[in-house]
Protein backbone atom coordinates (compact mmCIF):
# COMPACT_ATOMS: atom_id res chain seq x y z
CA UNK A 1 0.00 0.00 0.00
CA UNK A 2 2.42 1.92 0.53
CA UNK A 3 4.26 2.06 -2.56
CA UNK A 4 1.24 2.61 -3.84
CA UNK A 5 0.75 5.68 -2.42
CA UNK A 6 4.28 7.15 -3.45
CA UNK A 7 4.01 6.44 -6.86
CA UNK A 8 0.78 8.16 -6.87
CA UNK A 9 2.50 10.81 -5.35
CA UNK A 10 5.44 10.87 -7.70
CA UNK A 11 3.74 10.22 -10.62
CA UNK A 12 0.99 13.51 -9.75
CA UNK A 13 3.53 15.60 -8.89
CA UNK A 14 5.82 15.04 -11.32
CA UNK A 15 3.72 14.05 -14.72
CA UNK A 16 1.47 17.33 -15.38
CA UNK A 17 1.95 21.13 -14.99
CA UNK A 18 -1.10 22.82 -16.51
CA UNK A 19 -1.42 26.58 -16.36
CA UNK A 20 -4.78 28.13 -18.09
CA UNK A 21 -5.01 31.78 -19.39
CA UNK A 22 -7.15 34.08 -21.10
CA UNK A 23 -5.60 37.23 -22.61
CA UNK A 24 -6.42 40.25 -24.40
CA UNK A 25 -4.81 41.24 -27.75
CA UNK A 26 -5.15 45.22 -28.62
CA UNK A 27 -4.98 45.81 -32.14
CA UNK A 28 -1.53 45.68 -33.46
CA UNK A 29 0.15 44.26 -30.32
CA UNK A 30 1.82 41.20 -29.48
CA UNK A 31 1.74 39.49 -25.95
CA UNK A 32 4.84 36.76 -25.32
CA UNK A 33 4.88 34.06 -22.59
CA UNK A 34 7.59 32.07 -21.14
CA UNK A 35 8.13 28.26 -20.09
CA UNK A 36 11.17 27.22 -18.56
CA UNK A 37 11.81 23.65 -19.93
CA UNK A 38 14.56 20.88 -18.95
CA UNK A 39 16.32 18.74 -21.74
CA UNK A 40 13.35 16.01 -21.97
CA UNK A 41 10.28 18.30 -20.67
CA UNK A 42 7.45 17.89 -22.97
CA UNK A 43 5.49 21.22 -23.67
CA UNK A 44 2.08 21.16 -24.98
CA UNK A 45 0.55 24.65 -25.93
CA UNK A 46 -3.36 25.11 -27.23
CA UNK A 47 -5.28 27.82 -28.06
CA UNK A 48 -8.36 29.71 -29.13
CA UNK A 49 -9.34 32.96 -29.88
CA UNK A 50 -12.88 33.38 -28.37
CA UNK A 51 -14.45 37.08 -29.51
CA UNK A 52 -12.93 39.85 -32.25
CA UNK A 53 -12.23 40.44 -36.03
CA UNK A 54 -12.11 37.49 -37.63
CA UNK A 55 -11.12 35.11 -34.84
CA UNK A 56 -7.79 34.93 -35.84
CA UNK A 57 -4.14 35.45 -34.50
CA UNK A 58 -0.54 34.59 -35.23
CA UNK A 59 1.61 32.10 -33.36
CA UNK A 60 4.76 32.06 -33.17
CA UNK A 61 7.51 29.37 -30.60
CA UNK A 62 11.18 29.96 -30.19
CA UNK A 63 13.71 27.90 -28.51
CA UNK A 64 16.25 28.96 -25.98
CA UNK A 65 18.41 29.86 -28.64
CA UNK A 66 15.86 32.11 -30.48
CA UNK A 67 15.60 29.60 -33.02
CA UNK A 68 11.96 29.54 -34.54
CA UNK A 69 10.29 25.96 -33.63
CA UNK A 70 6.68 26.67 -35.20
CA UNK A 71 4.24 29.29 -36.60
CA UNK A 72 0.72 29.79 -37.44
CA UNK A 73 -0.50 32.74 -39.24
CA UNK A 74 -4.29 33.63 -38.47
CA UNK A 75 -5.61 30.70 -37.34
CA UNK A 76 -8.50 30.60 -34.76
CA UNK A 77 -7.37 27.71 -32.62
CA UNK A 78 -4.28 25.62 -32.32
CA UNK A 79 -2.48 22.85 -30.71
CA UNK A 80 1.73 22.08 -30.70
CA UNK A 81 3.88 20.06 -28.81
CA UNK A 82 7.27 19.28 -28.50
CA UNK A 83 9.88 17.62 -26.51
CA UNK A 84 12.70 20.20 -25.33
CA UNK A 85 15.51 19.48 -26.63
CA UNK A 86 17.86 22.17 -24.91
CA UNK A 87 17.03 23.21 -21.16
CA UNK A 88 16.32 27.03 -20.47
CA UNK A 89 13.89 29.74 -21.15
CA UNK A 90 11.04 28.74 -24.32
CA UNK A 91 9.08 31.55 -25.77
CA UNK A 92 5.70 31.46 -27.44
CA UNK A 93 3.79 34.29 -28.36
CA UNK A 94 0.27 35.66 -29.49
CA UNK A 95 0.11 38.54 -32.26
CA UNK A 96 -2.86 40.34 -33.32
CA UNK A 97 -0.37 42.88 -35.49
CA UNK A 98 -1.51 42.04 -38.11
CA UNK A 99 -5.25 44.25 -37.03
CA UNK A 100 -5.41 47.95 -36.99
CA UNK A 101 -8.74 47.78 -35.64
CA UNK A 102 -9.73 44.89 -33.52
CA UNK A 103 -8.70 43.54 -29.97
CA UNK A 104 -8.75 39.89 -29.51
CA UNK A 105 -9.34 37.14 -26.70
CA UNK A 106 -7.28 34.14 -26.64
CA UNK A 107 -7.18 31.48 -24.43
CA UNK A 108 -4.47 29.40 -23.99
CA UNK A 109 -3.31 26.80 -21.90
CA UNK A 110 0.29 25.51 -21.34
CA UNK A 111 0.71 21.96 -20.35
CA UNK A 112 4.06 21.00 -19.29
CA UNK A 113 4.80 17.35 -18.45
CA UNK A 114 8.36 17.14 -16.63
CA UNK A 115 10.54 14.16 -17.58
CA UNK A 116 11.24 11.96 -14.77
CA UNK A 117 14.98 10.05 -15.37
CA UNK A 118 14.34 6.53 -15.61
CA UNK A 119 17.32 4.24 -14.58
CA UNK A 120 15.94 1.42 -16.72
CA UNK A 121 15.92 -1.01 -14.39
CA UNK A 122 12.30 -1.12 -13.95
CA UNK A 123 9.32 0.23 -15.18
CA UNK A 124 6.08 0.17 -12.94
CA UNK A 125 3.09 -0.47 -15.31
CA UNK A 126 0.93 1.60 -13.09
CA UNK A 127 2.87 4.46 -13.05
CA UNK A 128 3.02 4.23 -16.94
CA UNK A 129 -0.96 4.30 -16.77
CA UNK A 130 -0.67 7.03 -14.54
CA UNK A 131 0.99 8.89 -16.80
CA UNK A 132 -0.98 8.22 -19.57
CA UNK A 133 -4.17 9.08 -17.81
CA UNK A 134 -3.34 12.12 -16.63
CA UNK A 135 -2.23 13.30 -20.17
CA UNK A 136 -5.85 12.14 -21.47
CA UNK A 137 -7.17 13.75 -18.85
CA UNK A 138 -4.96 17.34 -19.96
CA UNK A 139 -6.51 16.80 -23.09
CA UNK A 140 -10.63 16.59 -22.34
CA UNK A 141 -9.38 19.72 -20.13
CA UNK A 142 -8.67 21.16 -23.21
CA UNK A 143 -11.63 19.99 -25.38
CA UNK A 144 -13.79 21.25 -22.78
CA UNK A 145 -12.31 24.92 -22.11
CA UNK A 146 -12.83 24.67 -26.30
CA UNK A 147 -16.50 23.74 -26.14
CA UNK A 148 -17.32 26.44 -23.45
CA UNK A 149 -15.42 28.79 -25.69
CA UNK A 150 -16.93 27.95 -29.05
CA UNK A 151 -20.89 27.69 -26.97
CA UNK A 152 -19.92 31.26 -26.11
CA UNK A 153 -19.25 32.79 -28.92
CA UNK A 154 -22.45 30.52 -30.36
CA UNK A 155 -24.40 32.14 -27.71
CA UNK A 156 -23.57 35.65 -28.84
CA UNK A 157 -24.29 34.97 -32.48
CA UNK A 158 -28.18 33.62 -31.57
CA UNK A 159 -28.57 36.46 -29.16
CA UNK A 160 -27.77 39.19 -31.83
CA UNK A 161 -29.48 37.35 -34.05
CA UNK A 162 -32.54 37.48 -31.92
CA UNK A 163 -32.33 40.79 -31.63
CA UNK A 164 -32.16 41.73 -35.42
CA UNK A 165 -34.91 39.65 -35.50
CA UNK A 166 -36.92 41.38 -33.02
CA UNK A 167 -36.24 44.83 -34.47
CA UNK A 168 -36.88 43.83 -37.94
CA UNK A 169 -40.31 42.51 -36.75
CA UNK A 170 -41.17 45.85 -34.82
CA UNK A 171 -40.47 47.74 -37.91
CA UNK A 172 -42.21 45.09 -40.19
CA UNK A 173 -45.49 46.27 -37.90
CA UNK A 174 -44.73 49.58 -37.98
CA UNK A 175 -44.90 49.60 -41.76
CA UNK A 176 -47.93 47.39 -41.82
CA UNK A 177 -50.14 49.57 -39.53
CA UNK A 178 -48.76 52.22 -41.51
CA UNK A 179 -50.32 51.34 -44.73
CA UNK A 180 -53.29 49.73 -42.91
CA UNK A 181 -54.10 53.26 -41.66
CA UNK A 182 -52.92 55.43 -44.64
CA UNK A 183 -55.03 52.45 -46.66
CA UNK A 184 -58.01 53.18 -44.49
CA UNK A 185 -58.24 56.71 -44.96
CA UNK A 186 -57.65 56.53 -48.69
CA UNK A 187 -60.84 54.25 -48.74
CA UNK A 188 -62.94 56.86 -46.46
CA UNK A 189 -62.07 59.85 -48.62
CA UNK A 190 -62.95 57.43 -51.84
CA UNK A 191 -66.54 56.13 -50.50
Amino acid sequence: MRTFLAVIIISLSAVCLSTAYTITLPPSTKECFFEELHQGDKLTITYQVGDGGHLDVDFTIFDPNDHLLDSSERQSTGTFSFNAELAGRYTYCFSNEMSTVSEKVVSFNAHGIVSVPDDGSHTDPLEKEIRELAEGLAAIKDEQEYIVMRERVHRDTAESTNDRVKWWSIFQFIVLFGNITKYSIYSENEI
